[in-house]
């Protein structure tokens, strides 16, 4: 196991001092980039891991905020700022952009090889990055099948990759046909993986709160998620030495 470096990372973005967490592999050489997004409650110790995984596998990561700092426990208090926040393309675009210049900004990092992955609302923060046309090596989404603004998905420069249980409730099969339909009328090289019997949210652990309603943790499409996502960049962002 390689050793990894972390650090938190404070920058502004919608308002708010974000407070991400960048975890940097061994070494001094710059290596491939990934940015991490989490899911509508917030930045948590699940994507923390994350980045601290892809450091340990020789990428520089950073898991980006949502909230300001916060997790949002109560389920109406995030659904209260995630809605209108899904709701607003440039908001999440900003929101991206301003994680993303600071990962790019790190010296570790090579910012002509990044990519851009994320679970729920931090998936479609990633997706919104593509639809701008920001240069990425490859997007990929768990629970995030948004779609955009007419015709700009055609400004995605990288192949698309999307994990969604066939249970969830909040991504159901109408809202699968527009999102691989967008994806395809655009021309993008996708992918959907649909894991049997999953529910929204299926890669996050328990959680000593109370949740939505349709959420729930699938241990093993949790572990396969997660390779499908780093087989993803391996072919699409390889590290090299």
């Amino acid at each position: 196991m390689t050793t990894v470096t972390t650090r938190t990372v404070e920058y502004p973005a919608d308002s708010l001092t974000m407070v991400g967490h960048l975890a940097l592999p061994a070494g001094v050489e710059r290596r491939p980039a990934v940015l991490i997004g989490p899911e509508g409650m917030g930045l948590s110790a699940v994507e923390r891991r994350r980045a601290e995984d892809l450091a340990e596998l020789g990428y520089v990561a950073l898991a980006f905020d949502l909230h300001g700092g916060r997790y949002l426990e109560d389920p109406e208090e995030m659904l209260a700022r995630c809605m209108p926040l899904l709701a607003d393309p440039d908001r999440m675009r900003g929101i991206g952009h301003a994680a993303l210049d600071v990962l790019r900004a790190e010296p570790r990092a090579d910012p002509d090889r990044t990519a851009a992955i994320g679970y729920g609302t931090g998936g479609a923060v990633a997706l919104e990055l593509g639809r701008d046309g920001v240069d990425l090596r490859a997007i990929g989404t768990v629970n995030a099948l948004t779609t955009g603004r007419p015709g700009e998905a055609a400004r995605i420069r990288c192949p698309v990759w999307a994990g969604v249980g066939s249970e969830d409730p909040i991504m159901p099969p109408a809202q699968r046909e527009a999102f691989t339909a967008e994806m395809q009328a655009a021309g993008i090289d996708w992918r959907l993986v649909v894991y049997g019997g999953a529910l929204h949210a299926f890669h996050h652990p328990p959680v000593d709160h109370t949740t939505p309603p349709g959420v729930g943790h699938h241990p093993r499409h949790a572990q396969r998620a997660w390779r499908d996502i780093v087989a993803l960049l391996a072919e699409c962002l390889p590290v090299t030495d």
